[in-house]
Parts: structure tokens; C-alpha cells; sequence
């Protein structure tokens, strides 16, 4: 009697390598590029389509529960990394944001906080040149130069590293330095924006420092209020706390429990993505949920950050709340702090006004500013070129660590 094997009907799951990772204040799955299905190795439907089913998108429950995600867009974040061919550059870094409950990803812009790990997680992935990271060593410090390709931007991470009792050269990862919005201490990584606005553009899109923005029909007690529109590491929509009925020390629960409040923002961040020119209409606005962000600043105040801890006002220069994928943000997105850090030290912009950069004639050259889990200090170097504002560095500080190093599964009929 002859036996016959019947196919399954059901599709095996597939292994990919990959690293999960915490980078600042957010969480991503981070893939070497020849790591992924040949399809995947390239833009395009199969990609996304791989990537959404790793995240655990779209979920309309929005938790991502068969998914590495964790149903926040602090989370919901995937990298690809590889060796650049670009002169002066390492690695190239691609990220794209995951929408929770739709079945998309938006690559138009670049994660601030996950950038703080792309450098220790190439050359835990031998990405990084050996013979540069071998003499790394001799001052701690590994200068991995970032090409960000959302954007096409170069960002210089300082990624700590140490030898070995094998002698072999390390990413250090624990340490003593804290950031708010980060539970445990780690290494410092210092990361520097280079150049974040292209020279043949203007850092403030319409022209002005401040303009009158129309927001009729969005719910505010007024029609117009002053905003400042930046493009300085994502497009940027900064408004005054008070015009838009705020203090400026919101907290996640006092805004994103608000389903009316979270529909005006929307439509507010809407109109000003046709006012800087990435939308043709409002409507286009629902395609790309990454950018721009809208913020809102007031002067320096009191408040209990979200861990209860207290932030006192003569300890910063201002405050700052930013909206990320429709949410009120639980610290501050790392790109939102490189706008906030070039409109600070623009004098005359709103974000400067809020840091008392008015009552100086002096350029400012640093803030720290108060977010739901703290305080973040931002240089930044701003100056004009033949009538425009440009930022010829940004820099920060942050902390990454991996989290775990393994294979993920995905069903082989997903993409």
C-alpha cells in the first residue's frame, strides 16, 4: 500500500534573526538588512507587510498581543541597519513607525530615541569596521557616523565601549546615567545631529519665526493662534499651552483619556501639515500619522512628573508637551527634542519666548525643558545663511540597551 503525504494547510512560521532593543525613551525591533527574506530586503508591499506582522499590526483591540509591539507608539518602532557605501559613514540606519490599529508604516521621518542604540547595536551586529572599534579602546569612546536614511541625514552617535578579560572590545551598556522617562540608569550616549535642515531649505517653512495660524473649526476658544512651524530633525508644530486651553504640565491621563480633545488635535496638526506644505489637504493627513507633530510650550513651572516625581521650575527653562501618533507623549520624542533645541536657540520663535530667550540679547545655546517624565537638557547651534535659519548641530543625550538577542517568528503566508 502506498503512502502519501498530504501538504499541510496551514502555513509553517519562519525565523529571522533580530535584536530588541530600548533606545531612550522608546522600544524597537532592530534586523540587519541581509538578515531579512530577499523579498523584505527592499521597500515595498512584502516589507511592510513582514515587519507589520512582527509588531503585531493592525490590532484593533491596539495592545499588538501576537506582536512585539506593546499597543504604544514608544514601542510600536522597527530598524534596518547595514554597512553604508556612503564616504564618511558607517552604517545606514532606516526606521519605520508602525501604526497599531492600521495596516501601515510611515518611513517619512526618523526616531530621535532609537537613534541612541543604532550605533551599539552595529557593532554588536558587525556592522562597524573591527579595526576601528578595536582602537575605540584606547579612550572609551566608539564615533559611529549614522546615515539616516528617512531623512538623509548624518547624526554622530559616541557609543561607550570597554575591553573585555578576553580581550575583546564591548559596547558598554550599564551605567550611572539617568534619563527621565527611563526606569533603570545606564551608559551615556551622547548623539549629534549634523546639519538637521538641508541648505538649500528653510528651517522655519513659511518663512517667519512666528505666524498666525488658522484653526477654525477645531474647537479652540479662537480662530487664529500664533504657532512656530519648524523642520529641524521632524516638522514641528509649536503653539502656546494657553492659546490651546493648556498649562503645559499635562500628563498622558489628562489628555489621551479625552477622545473629543485628541480629535481637535488631529485636526490641528492636520491644518498645519498644509501650512508647511507635506500635505496638498487635510485629509492626506490620515496617510502619515509621523509627521508632523504638534506641541505646545509655557513658561518654566512646578509640576509632579508621571512617576510622581517633582519637577521644580527653577530647574528648567520651560515646558513642552508633544503629540506622537495621536497620543500624548510619555516623555519626548528624541526628533522633537532636536526641533525643540533649534527653535530654542532661534531667538525670536515661540519655543525660545517660552525659555525667556526674549529677555536676552544673548543667543541661548542650551535649554532643559519639563516633559510628562522629566527634564531633557538639548544644545543645539542655529544661525543664518545668505536670509535663512539653518541648525548646523543639534546634540543630546541619551542611553540604550538590548533587551534581548534572538530569532523572531512570523507565519511564512504574512507577507
Amino acid at each position: 500500500m502506498t503512502q502519501t503525504t498530504s501538504q499541510p494547510n496551514f502555513a509553517p512560521q519562519i525565523s529571522v534573526p533580530a535584536t530588541y532593543m530600548r533606545g531612550g525613551t522608546s522600544k524597537g525591533t532592530f534586523f540587519k538588512l541581509s538578515d531579512l527574506p530577499e523579498r523584505c530586503q527592499v521597500a515595498g508591499k512584502a516589507r511592510d507587510n513582514f515587519l507589520l506582522r512582527v509588531i503585531g499590526s493592525p490590532d484593533p483591540y491596539g495592545k499588538q498581543i501576537d506582536g512585539l509591539g506593546n499597543g504604544s507608539s514608544s514601542t510600536s518602532k522597527t530598524v534596518i541597519l547595514s554597512v553604508s557605501d556612503r564616504s564618511d559613514h558607517d552604517v545606514n540606519y532606516l526606521f519605520g513607525q508602525v501604526n497599531i490599529a492600521k495596516p501601515m508604516i510611515d518611513w517619512a521621518g526618523n526616531c530621535g530615541n532609537l537613534t541612541a542604540a543604532v550605533g551599539a547595536c552595529a557593532i554588536n551586529m558587525g556592522l562597524i569596521d573591527a579595526d576601528k572599534v578595536a582602537t575605540s579602546a584606547d579612550n572609551g569612546i566608539c564615533e559611529v557616523r549614522i546615515w539616516q536614511e528617512n531623512i538623509g541625514k548624518t547624526i554622530i552617535a559616541h557609543v561607550p565601549v570597554y575591553t573585555d578579560a578576553q580581550g575583546k572590545v564591548q559596547v558598554q551598556e550599564t551605567g550611572d546615567f539617568e534619563l527621565d522617562g527611563v526606569t533603570f540608569p545606564a551608559a551615556e550616549v551622547k548623539i549629534e545631529f549634523i546639519d538637521p535642515v538641508d541648505s538649500s531649505s528653510d528651517m522655519f517653512p513659511t518663512g517667519n519665526l512666528v505666524d498666525d495660524f488658522d484653526v477654525s473649526g477645531c474647537g479652540l476658544k479662537t480662530d487664529s493662534v500664533k504657532a512656530t512651524f519648524i523642520s529641524a530633525g521632524i516638522p514641528t508644530i509649536f503653539m502656546k499651552a494657553e492659546d490651546m486651553g493648556f498649562t503645559g504640565t499635562e500628563l498622558q491621563g489628562d489628555i489621551n483619556s479625552d477622545s473629543d480633545l485628541l480629535i481637535k488635535l488631529e485636526q490641528i496638526r492636520a491644518k498645519g501639515g498644509v501650512v508647511m506644505g507635506l500635505f496638498k489637504d487635510e485629509s492626506a493627513a490620515q496617510t502619515s500619522q509621523h509627521i508632523p507633530k504638534i506641541a505646545w510650550v509655557g513658561a518654566a513651572q512646578s509640576y509632579n512628573a508621571s512617576s510622581g516625581k517633582a519637577v521644580e521650575s527653577k530647574d528648567i527653562d520651560l515646558v513642552v508637551r508633544a503629540m506622537s501618533m495621536g497620543q500624548l507623549h510619555h516623555a519626548m520624542m528624541g526628533t522633537a527634542a532636536v526641533a525643540i533645541a533649534a527653535a530654542a536657540t532661534t531667538q525670536g520663535t515661540l519655543v525660545n519666548e517660552a525659555a525667556g530667550g526674549n529677555q536676552s540679547a544673548k543667543q541661548l545655546n542650551e535649554v532643559r525643558f519639563g516633559h510628562p517624565s522629566g527634564t531633557l537638557l538639548v544644545g543645539g547651534k542655529t544661525e543664518q545663511v545668505n536670509g535663512r535659519w539653518q541648525a548646523k548641530k543639534v546634540s543630546m543625550s541619551r542611553s540604550a540597551r538590548r533587551i534581548m538577542v534572538g530569532e523572531v517568528f512570523v507565519p511564512a503566508d504574512a507577507f
